[in-house]
Order: structure tokens, then sequence, then C-alpha cells
């Protein structure tokens, strides 16, 4: 190991060896250890995995002996080709570095691999368990892809071979509009740009400048385990499960299988079976229409038939009806003649009844006649009554029922005793206390308050004068003045009574 000359500093006479700083061996040891080892790969297990806000990401990688600390500055994360996760095996690509102010060394990592296919698998095993127990996979949650969809949304690379034979294979089965959100389906943050556009197409309004698709398509080619990881991210599937548009997703060949065929409504094997779910076939269709057209010309033909021969047996069965209807018209043609003769012959009739009935008939004037007479002696029995009343010493009175000018004298006296005793009435009716200055107090309910006990603080109440109604309310119970009490045990305010 090169080390630096010595500082020129005493030199203990008991010992020759020449004294360092610490800074001078931590310089050391790092420029020994960046001769000694310059960029390494290391391989192990990822733990301790902590995300700084300034954003740099500290982690360490173990194996079954040792343990070696790392970090990522935050320059290198947007370029690692895999999201650093605890318990993933790794190969990390870097420096070795060291840490004078803790003296201790760490591995400075520019690049992350993981380490081999199992790694992969491993990890998107743990992904998809959890996954699933959250409910991500389940059945219930694939919803059917539309029969005939207006505009098909596609998410993938504009210069693979994937897009072109989605458009081929739509143009060749039913045209369709075809909106395209490009994106790289491999390499570092590829992921996060899949969840964008997927997120992008599920966010456009269903009437908005650019139409909504009816349905998605998710799609790229075939490749190794890690060109196909950015569909295994967690927000990718995600992304596809709370996709409000029904996603079929076509990732890799036939035997390639990615997280997000599990949260996809409809998995294909490749692009172009994708395509060919998301439009039917028109000569299909067609042949459908045809097979419809001759069912329903066959169903309405056999039902003519049946309502005709319906037709045919309730006609057999009906009455002659133009006989009847002229049986008819000559019994109303009869009707009609008789009425013709009947009505001279009442009115005929009628008139000798009334011609017989005349003659008995007494005359209005002997009526009248008759009625004057019986009034009149009436009236003579009453003045031979009223006679024979006065004979036997009744007083004056009993002739006025008998005569006008006597009654009118008698009802001027009623109305005389009627002033009198009204007039007697009106001084002890409660009016003419309340112009006497005395008031009627009444509660919020309209019933009559007749004791201050009985009045709560605040409380809303009606006074009556001879004039008019005012509102009030009660500022609290006074004391009775000189403690008097009444009967009934309550304190009165020495008012007297209204009546």
């Amino acid at each position: 190991m090169d080390m630096p000359p010595p500082r020129e500093l005493p030199v203990s006479p008991a010992d020759n060896v020449p004294d360092y700083a610490v800074s001078e061996i931590a310089g050391a040891i790092k420029r020994t250890l960046k001769d000694a080892f310059g960029r390494v790969r290391v391989r192990g297990e990822i733990t301790e995995l902590k995300r700084y806000p300034s954003g740099h990401v500290y982690l360490s990688l173990k194996d079954e002996t040792a343990k070696l600390e790392a970090v990522v500055w935050k320059t290198n994360v947007p370029r690692l080709a895999i999201r650093p996760e605890n318990g993933v095996e790794v190969i990390a690509t870097g420096r070795i570095d060291t840490y004078a102010d803790r003296s201790k060394y760490q591995l400075v990592i520019d690049r992350l691999d993981y380490a081999g296919e199992g790694a992969l698998l491993a990890r998107i095993e743990r992904l998809r368990a959890r996954l699933l127990e959250e409910g991500l996979f389940d059945p219930e949650r694939k919803r059917p892809i539309p029969l005939l969809p207006r505009v098909i949304g596609v998410v993938t690379s504009e210069r693979g071979a994937v897009i072109q034979d989605i458009r081929t294979t739509v143009a060749r089965r039913f045209p369709r509009r075809i909106l395209l959100w490009p994106v790289p389906v491999q390499g570092a943050g590829a992921a996060e740009q899949i969840a964008a556009a997927i997120e992008g197409f599920g966010a456009l309004p269903p009437d908005g400048p650019v139409p909504r698709p009816d349905v998605l398509i998710v799609a790229r080619g075939g490749g190794s385990l890690e060109d196909l990881m950015a569909f295994n991210e967690e927000i990718v599937v995600r992304a596809a499960a709370a996709c409000p548009i029904p996603l079929i997703s076509a990732v890799g060949h036939e035997t390639d299988t990615t997280l997000i065929d599990f949260a996809s409504d409809r998995r294909a094997p490749t692009p172009t079976a994708a395509a060919e779910m998301a439009v039917p076939q028109r000569a299909d269709l067609l042949a459908d229409v045809a097979q419809h057209e001759a069912r329903l010309r066959h169903a309405m033909q056999a039902a003519l038939e049946r309502s005709r021969r319906h037709l045919m047996v309730a006609e057999r069965g009906l009455p002659d009806l133009p006989g009847i209807l002229g049986g008819l018209r000559q019994r109303m043609e009869d009707r009609a003649e008789r009425l013709d003769l009947a009505l001279p012959v009442a009115l005929d009739r009628k008139r000798g009844a009334l011609g017989r009935l005349a003659p008995r008939l007494p005359h209005p004037r002997e009526g009248i006649a008759n009625r004057r007479a019986a009034l009149a002696a009436l009236y003579g029995r009453a003045e031979v009554g009223a006679q024979r009343v006065l004979a036997r010493g009744r007083t004056e009175k009993a002739f006025v029922c008998f005569s006008p000018a006597p009654m009118r004298a008698l009802l001027r006296e009623n109305a005389v005793r009627l002033e009198g005793v009204g007039a007697r009435l009106g001084s002890v009716s409660y009016q003419a206390v309340l112009a006497r200055g005395f008031a009627l107090v009444q509660d919020a309910e309209g019933a009559t308050v007749t004791a201050a006990a009985d009045v709560p603080g605040g409380g809303r109440l009606t006074l009556t004068f001879a004039d008019g109604r005012v509102g009030a309310t009660a500022d609290g119970t006074a004391k009775p003045p000189n403690g008097r009490r009444r009967s009934d045990g309550r304190d009165s305010a020495g008012q007297g009574a209204l009546l």
C-alpha cells in the first residue's frame, strides 16, 4: 500500500514509528480501495432499503455470511433498470468507496439487474400473491368486451410491429377508429409511462374533443422475462385493475404470462388475437343478420297463417249480420209508424179527460171569498172571547193580543223593560271593569292568568284594555306588598277583583 510521506511531527524518544492524522489514514484507505477494486459487480439480496427525501436510496446487500452497505445517488435512481425492493436478489454494479465520517466502506451503485430468472420469478410470485389477496384478480371484477366499439385505444410502442398488426387486423375485420398512446415497453421508466397511459385513457371525458375509447388494448411483442418486466410492475397492474374501460392484455407470445394478464378483463395470446377480440368479423355479422332476417320472415309468415286460419274459423261461427240488421231495421220502421199514429190519439184522449174535469173545478174567486169569511168568523170569535175576559175582571193587557193598537203598546213596554235589563247587565260586564282602568292578563296560549306566581320569568303575556290589546314580557315575580297571601296560599298583589 502506497502511504503518503508522514508529516514532520516530533518523534517520541521511546518510539521511532511516525504519527499520522486521522484524515490522512482515511484518504490513504480510500485511494487503496479504489485502486484495488475499481468497478465491481456484487451479487446479493437487498435488505434495509431506505429512500430519503433527498432522493438518495440506501440499502444493504447480504448473503449467507456477510453484508455490504450500498447507496444509489439520486442522479442514478431514474436510470436503474429495476426498482429496488427488499428481499430481491440482484447484481449491483458500481465502485467501492469509503465514508470517512463513520469509518466504513460502501458500494456506490449505478446499475441494478436481477440475479437470474429465478430471482425475477420469485419477485413476481410474491407480488402476485399479495395482489391476489387484495382481490385485484377476482373473476367478479371482469367486465364484458363491447360487441362493436366505436373507438379502440392502444397502449404500445409506435415503432414496433404490434401497432401495425392491430391496425391491419381491425381494418380487415371491421374498420374502427384507433387511438394510439405511444409508450416504451421496456427499460427504465417504462412501467410508469404504461400506467400513466392507462390512467390517461380512463380520464378522458366520454364526449370530449378526444373521444374516450370503448375498449383498451395493452400490447407488446415477445421477449425475455427481463424485457417483459414492465408489465409485471405493481403500478401497471393496479392501473389496469382500476381502469374504467374494458381492457385486453396482449403481452408477449402465447406462452408468456405477466401480472397484467390477471388484472385485465380479457387476456389475448398475441396482439393480433387482441384485435380480433376487440372487433367482430364483418362477414360473420352480415351472415348473422341474414340468418336472423330469415328466421323473422319465417316466424312472421307462420304467425300470419295461424291468424288467417283462426279468422276463417271465427267467420264460420258468426251469425248472418246482414239478415239481423235487416230484421232490426224493419222493426224500427214499424215502431216509428205506430209512434206517429199514437201521438195524436194520446193527445185527443188527454184533451177529453181535461174537458170532463174542468166543470168540476171551483173558481179561484170562490176560494178567496171562503177564506175571507172564515177569517172574519175567527176575528169575531176572538173579540167575543176578549170581552168575556174583561167581564171576568182581567187586566187590560189581556186585550192587546186581539187588537193592533194594544199590541203595539205592549211591544213598547217590553222594549223599555229590555233596555233597563241591558243597562244593568252592561254595568256588571268585564268591559265596564276594563273601562275603569283594569286589564285582563293572558298567557301565550290565551289562558287567563289570575296569580303572579303563575307567570314564569321571561314569559310572553297579552294585556287586554278597554280600547285594545298589547304584548308584554314578564321580568320576574314581584313580592306582594305587606307580605299578604291569598286564601289559596299564594301571594296576592292586593289588587281587587275584576268583577
